[in-house]
């Protein structure tokens, strides 16, 4: 997902392989079954071109890292100790892009975006609801056993 987001645009098997083996030695199946899983898991959607596939982002990586908190929390039987836990972690700087956040959605934003030191912050707030679930976060592995398949299901 981190090569299909950093391109934020639709890719092929071929082209995420070649930004890939910059830095590893990889097979091309092995990035056509990541591929295909993420697919097959919602988290890519894909277009034929020819014989080969370009895969999109179904959402942002914003959006993804939101389901995974928001996950985590749901999950917590005292979600108010989860949120103290979670802030006591926190840099000063992600408190105040929390802070900033708090403000956004609450439409008290003025000032925030640009202009008074706090982190600007671009783009949408990104709407949760549209993430896939996050139970079946997208296998970024390289390891990843998978068929002999040619990226068009066969």
């Amino acid at each position: 997902m981190t090569r299909v987001w950093k391109w934020n645009r639709p890719v092929t098997v071929r082209e995420v392989l070649e930004d890939l083996q910059r830095e590893r030695s990889i097979a091309y199946t092995t990035v056509m079954t990541v591929l295909d899983n993420l697919h097959h898991k919602g988290w890519v959607r894909r277009e034929a071109e020819g014989r080969a596939y370009r895969y999109e982002a179904v959402s942002t990586r914003a959006a993804y890292a939101a389901a995974l908190m928001n996950d985590a929390w749901s999950q917590s039987d005292n979600a108010a100790a989860a949120l103290v836990a979670f802030f006591g972690m926190m840099s000063d700087e992600q408190r105040q892009a929390l802070r900033d956040a708090v403000r956004i959605v609450e439409g008290t934003a003025e000032g925030v975006i640009g202009g008074t030191g706090a982190p600007e912050v671009t783009g949408e707030v990104p709407d949760t609801a549209q993430a896939p679930d996050t139970a079946q976060a997208p296998e970024t592995r390289d390891e990843n056993p998978g068929s002999a398949r040619d990226g068009r299901g066969r």
